[in-house]
């Protein structure tokens, strides 16, 4: 056992970690630059390149293979698959499906849509809604990557967790009613399920990976830039008394703060990581993550155009809700994960 947990600690520091390019970096800001890591504006390029090259290159990789995954399950696949299933078991694939989809909510609307439009239950399709920006293959291993295993692996089992929940209440609600006429009415067409070839399935994933980076390159920097500026510019003792231990409402103000942000989980993992090493707490960082990608206001504004505002308020407040106890749960327990 001791040798395959030294392989896997080679492997989890050279392949997801990157301290190859970290040392690169450092190198490259020292001896390039002549600036120290240690000092602020040091630690700040040195932060901006290393995060940056990092995201960008697991990037590439994880929406390469999910991509791949993906071309299996088309949307008429899934509508097919969901549309047999009802009930909890109907949720929990929905949840699981949304998490082979595209990285941010505004892009999982229209196939909700359509899904609606197919006749699927209602407490299915959000449970599909809940989990598809929050959750996937690629937000497991970057999380990894940045912060280990159990936080990663406690991420994607709690974001699944608030789908199924979520689109369970919703249809337990019964809230058909509330969703705009004109998208039941949208004609149902089913499209043939077209088989690719090995080589059209590498070229597929190939042009996702082109159009999701082009789509998420400025929300990359933006948060790189604000977890550098967090990381190395603000105080300790100012980030501890805004959304550290000392504030009981930090979880609460994370969540709120989220919520006008635009960006995908590639974006927040940054500001995340420069909170973290501030010491804030894990499930404060979680709560932020999750309204940023479930509950983004574009998103909501999307939303707003095939639900009615009694239905969006019951989701938007389902999901904050749960959120939140999510992030104090996290906090309370946070002795399990580091």
């Amino acid at each position: 056992m001791g040798i395959i947990g030294q392989i896997f600690s080679f492997l989890n520091a050279q392949l997801l970690k990157m301290t190859w390019l970290y040392e690169l970096v450092r190198l490259l800001v020292e001896k390039v630059f002549g600036l120290s890591i240690k000092e602020r504006l040091g630690g700040s390029i040195h932060f901006f390149i290393y995060d940056t090259i990092k995201i960008f290159i697991l990037l590439s990789v994880l929406i390469f293979i999910i991509s791949y995954i993906q071309s299996y399950f088309p949307p008429e696949r899934t509508k097919k698959i969901l549309g047999n299933i009802k009930g909890i078991k109907g949720n929990i694939l929905g949840a699981l499906l949304g998490t082979i989809t595209p990285f941010c909510s505004c892009s999982s609307i229209p196939i909700f849509i359509g899904f609606t439009s197919a006749g699927l239950p209602l407490g299915i399709t959000f449970s599909f809604l809940i989990s598809s920006p929050l959750v996937d293959l690629g937000s497991l291993m970057i999380l990894m990557s940045f912060f280990g295993a159990k936080i990663a692996i406690a991420y994607v089992v709690v974001g699944l967790v608030l789908a199924v929940v979520g689109g369970t209440l919703i249809d337990k609600l019964g809230m058909e009613k509330y969703v705009e006429g004109y998208v039941k009415e949208i004609e149902n067409v089913d499209a043939e399920v077209v088989e690719l070839n090995r080589k059209e399935r590498i070229s597929y994933s190939k042009g996702q990976v082109l159009d999701i980076i082009h789509k998420v390159w400025l929300y990359v920097f933006i948060g790189v830039g604000i977890g550098a500026a967090i990381h190395n510019w603000i105080p300790q003792s100012v980030i501890e008394n805004v959304v550290g231990s000392k504030n009981p409402f930090a979880v609460i103000l994370a969540t709120v703060v989220g919520i006008p942000m635009y960006a995908d989980i590639f974006g927040t993992i940054p500001i995340a990581e420069a909170l973290f090493a501030k010491g804030v707490g894990i499930g404060t960082i979680l709560s932020f993550m999750m309204a940023v990608t479930a509950l983004s206001l574009p998103s909501m504004v999307m939303l707003s155009k095939v639900v009615k505002r009694k239905l969006l308020y019951v989701f938007v407040a389902i999901v904050a809700m749960g959120i939140i106890i999510i992030g104090y749960s996290f906090n309370l327990y946070s002795y399990v994960f580091m």
